[in-house]
């Protein structure tokens, strides 16, 4: 067992506890329900459908829109009030998760107390929280209006859409606009790998013909069996991006280590900064070593890095892979770990390499300092596929990538992860209110999107020694149950200007650097 790393600070309260719970709905018969809601890091409103246990079973969801996505551009004076709330909003979905595991068996009797216990006080919640967002940006600026329309939550059924009016409460602002692409220009062609089924017989519900009872992964709180996929039965589907004429050829890699000195916790200063726990599940870190939620620009601009190259003071992170094998971890009974329903032991990758490289088309500019970016949708199980970008393979198959399955590795190969982050700037901003806009993917051509110009991409790619077979899952938000699809990667540059200035050199003139 390994000791998990944090600084005790007094910050506000920001911690509950998750549960998976059965309630007998409508003389139905039994109904295993995971609750949960589309908040964090991506839009709501564009969720795959969950898997049924069995025939005669079905999950339920809590389903809020994602309010970020919802609000107008927030002033820089606004945005620290306006990021805890969203946070708080995030543990509001928390709570209501709790209150159905503490009150199940009055609501296996009257199904009707889902929406005057948990449903009817969320949105009260959420409209509060709302409303105070509108007076923190009209402190600074112009008021918004109709943010009231982002409380609405509902209690929907297993394989029903957000916005179908389906389930219980009602459907006043819920679901959002599936189709949207958050403003990214992201190429959707950026995800390689597989959709959902692929390599198996595509008319086979993975979550059909199991017993509800088993298979449940941690807790009853996933993954289960329908997540994984023999990587053998995948055909290759990596496309390799054609290099055109004029197209910046170098690369220049950076060595931070694999986290060997176990640096964990379960903050995330992009998303929730000066909220302990913000992100519900453990991320590694690697490069900067003052990393947690309370980092500002100059803590990282002092702080110690893993990193050989000094001048590469940069933060790493992303959710820890842990064996599903029962062992107990030393955050067993911490936030992050198991009350967040994040359990086993976590694996210290075998192998991180961080390669930056060019654009196919032409020259890149240097990353401002402190550019914050995030690849992948924490919560993309509830969001919807629209900014997922997980990519899980094996060694010796790295030309089959899956999306949202992991990959079961035959003998001798090590399972891989991922993370192609975007590579277009906006020119003005190193994060923005939603934490998306202010950088995108190249389009299919190979070029930016306009009023964007290139930069280094960063590729991260993470490798891990274990076990043949399914047993290993990513941590996840409670209510995402630790789904493929959910593997995400966080980044903020904080290199030097002179060691930026020779990676942007060595890319434009085609060499390769470390």
């Amino acid at each position: 067992m390994r000791r998990i790393s944090r600084k005790k600070r007094s910050t506000p309260a920001n911690r509950a506890i998750a549960a998976a719970v059965a309630l007998i709905l409508g003389g139905g018969g039994l109904v295993a329900v995971n609750v949960y809601a589309s908040a964090g890091e991506g839009p709501s409103g564009s969720s795959p459908p969950t898997r049924a246990q069995n025939a005669g079973s079905r999950l339920s969801t809590i389903d809020c829109p994602e309010a970020v996505n919802g609000l107008p551009e927030v002033p820089d004076g606004a945005r620290g009030e306006v990021d805890r709330e969203l946070a708080a909003m995030d543990t509001q979905i928390t709570d209501a998760y709790r209150q159905f595991a503490d009150r199940k068996e009055q609501m296996a009797r009257d199904p009707g107390l889902a929406e005057n216990a948990v449903l009817g006080p969320l949105r009260s919640k959420r409209t509060a929280s709302l409303d105070r967002i509108a007076i923190a940006i009209g402190r600074v600026g112009e008021r918004p209006e109709g943010l009231e329309s982002l409380a609405g939550c509902s209690l929907r059924a297993d394989g029903s859409r957000p916005g179908n009016g389906d389930g219980y409460g009602n459907g006043d602002g819920k679901g959002g606009d599936g189709g949207q692409d958050d403003g990214q220009g992201q190429d959707q062609g950026q995800n390689q790998g597989q959709s959902e089924g692929q390599g198996q017989d595509p008319g086979q519900d993975p979550g059909q013909g199991q017993d509800p009872g088993q298979d449940q992964g941690q807790g009853g709180n996933g993954p289960v069996a329908a997540d994984s996929v023999d990587i053998q039965s995948v055909q290759p589907n990596v496309d390799r991006p054609r290099q055109r004429r004029g197209a910046s050829r170098g690369t220049f890699t950076t060595d931070c280590g694999r986290n060997e000195n176990g640096k964990f916790n379960p903050d995330n200063v992009i998303v929730a900064p000066g909220v302990s726990n913000g992100a519900h599940h453990m991320h590694d870190y690697i490069g900067n070593q003052a990393n947690d939620a309370f980092a500002s620009d100059d803590d990282l601009a002092d702080g110690a890095t893993t990193c050989r190259n000094q001048g590469d003071r940069s933060t790493y992170y992303w959710p820890v892979l842990r064996l599903q094998n029962g062992q107990d971890e030393d955050d067993v009974n911490a936030d992050g770990g198991g009350r967040d329903q994040n359990v086993g032991e976590i694996q210290t990758p075998a192998q991180v390499t961080l390669k930056f490289v060019g654009s196919p088309v032409g020259r890149v500019t240097a990353m401002p300092r402190f550019l914050r970016i995030i690849t992948g949708d924490a919560k993309a199980f509830t969001n919807g596929d629209a900014n997922a970008n997980a990519s899980w393979s094996c060694t010796g198959f790295e030309d089959r990538r899956l999306t949202d399955k992991y990959p079961i590795c035959p003998e001798g190969s090590q399972v891989v992860r991922t993370f192609a982050f975007q590579n277009c700037w906006d020119g003005q901003n190193t994060d923005s209110a939603n934490h998306r806009t202010h950088v995108a993917f190249a389009q299919r051509n190979g070029r930016c999107p306009d009023g964007f110009r290139a930069v280094p991409q960063l590729v991260q790619r993470i490798v891990y020694d274990v076990p043949p077979g399914p047993g290993f899952a990513v941590d996840s938000f409670p209510e995402q149950l630790h789904k493929p699809i959910t593997d995400h990667g966080d980044f903020i540059n904080v290199f030097d200007d002179r060691l930026m200035k020779k990676m942007v050199r060595c890319i434009n003139d085609g060499r390769r650097c470390r």
